[in-house]
């Protein structure tokens, strides 16, 4: 029988727990509820008592309550809590989390989901949803659900709410348990010895990295590809420090223009390190980083306004990086890569960025464009990495093949030195 745990503070949201674990009874799976309240008396009954959770994360619920610091105890609770999924889903009594709450609550209950393994179901009811929630989602494949009105008693409005909650991860959990399915793959050929690559994409270097996934998938791999769209790139890196990948085909890299000129889909200062400290082979591109992603027109920065501006969506709005940009975009992506302890390669499309700047194209500056080949050659000259000149844009297949076949050849061992030339 499926099994869902509910993590939840049933001091001030017990009411509410009884209430989805009655209603999860009726799809015939059983419940697991865990405690993370501190504070006041748990208004039901909990399968894991507050102390225990307490204890799961080195602390004592006794002292924590004696502190009266409301944030000391949040954050050991959802480490607790982390730990207690963590053993359940071990034991095999769990197969899919769900919770509610507000951003207390919310803080706790995700933690203990982003432990998890990907795949597990895992729902989020919180009145935080409607707002930035990459902060309680991370990485994870949390599923979260807007409670439209505060968690404070089950009313008209949060009664379909909340069911809608417990009828969907009911049906997650009875799919996962009946299928026996396992969470994702932990080490490169472990899902059925079909090696894993990570690659990433964006709308403007789709055609290029579709090739390169369809030379890869003929080569005997299974690609994963990730949108770089700042939380993409942050799975990415996750995935690749926790050596899911074979290898690494980082074919776009606008999240580093994003977080060098304040753009929103910035993955961070880390973006382009965790596969090279996993020792992982990768082949790295500077596909995009002749654009900068802002949100609607209106919210493009005053001191960008005088640049070539392109409406790439109603909700986003490119514009073309400076040489000076580019020559800095240059240097980080060289520092990056000469700490990586696995082969590494960049290859340079020495005839466009993306498909805004290819020949032709508004974003075509051949200035810009060697300004930032140029910091790479320099930046990476005399290091272990190599770095391949190919005559086309990012786009042309070519250029995702003769990608492809040398991440193919690194991770087969092959020297890398002398790269085959791209074939059409």
């Amino acid at each position: 029988m499926a099994i869902v745990v509910l993590v939840g503070t049933l001091d001030t949201k017990g009411l509410e727990y009884g209430w989805l674990r009655e209603r999860l009874l009726r799809h015939d799976v059983d419940v697991v509820v865990v405690d993370t309240g501190v504070a006041g008396s748990p208004r039901i009954p909990a399968d894991v008592p507050r102390a225990d959770v307490a204890r799961a994360a080195g602390a004592d619920l006794e002292r924590l309550r004696a502190q009266g610091d409301r944030g000391a105890a949040v954050t050991a609770m959802a480490r607790g809590a982390a730990e207690t999924v963590l053993r359940l889903h071990g034991e095999g009594r769990l197969h899919g989390v769900l919770a509610l709450g507000g951003s207390g609550g919310t803080s706790i209950a995700t933690r203990a989901m982003r432990a998890l393994p990907l795949g597990v179901p895992k729902v989020m009811v919180s009145s935080m949803a409607a707002g930035d929630v990459s902060p309680y989602v991370g990485s994870a494949d949390i599923t979260m659900m807007y409670s439209v009105v505060d968690i404070a008693g089950v009313n008209s409005v949060s009664a379909p709410i909340l069911a809608n909650a417990a009828d969907a991860v009911a049906g997650m959990a009875k799919g996962f348990a009946a299928a026996g399915r396992a969470p994702l793959p932990t080490g490169p050929g472990a899902n059925g010895g079909r090696p894993l690559v990570a690659a990433s994409m964006a709308g403007v270097t789709t055609p290029g990295v579709d090739a390169a996934r369809e030379r890869l998938t003929g080569l005997g791999y299974e690609v994963l590809v990730f949108h770089a769209s700042g939380a993409g790139g942050r799975t990415l890196e996750t995935l690749s420090g926790q050596g899911l990948f074979a290898g690494v085909l980082d074919l776009t890299l606008s999240e580093l223009a994003d977080d060098l000129c304040g753009g929103i889909l910035t993955a961070g200062p880390d973006r382009l390190q965790a596969a090279g400290r996993r020792g992982i082979p990768q082949v790295v591109a500077p596909g995009a980083l002749d654009m900068v992603k802002f949100g609607p027109a209106d919210t493009v920065p005053a001191r960008m306004r005088d640049r070539d501006m392109r409406v790439h969506n109603p909700s986003i709005t490119v514009v073309r990086t400076t040489p000076r940009e580019c020559a800095e975009l240059g240097r980080r992506v060289a520092a990056k890569l000469r700490t990586a302890t696995g082969p590494a390669a960049v290859c340079l499309p020495l005839r466009g960025l993306s498909t805004l700047g290819e020949p032709g194209g508004p974003y075509h500056d051949p200035a810009a464009d060697e300004a930032l080949f140029g910091a790479l050659r320099d930046g990476l000259r005399g290091s272990a990495v190599d770095v391949v000149e190919i005559d086309t844009h990012i786009n042309d297949p070519a250029f995702g093949r003769a990608a492809s076949d040398l991440l193919h050849r690194m991770i087969s061992g092959a020297p890398v030195r002398q790269v085959p030339r791209p074939s059409r």
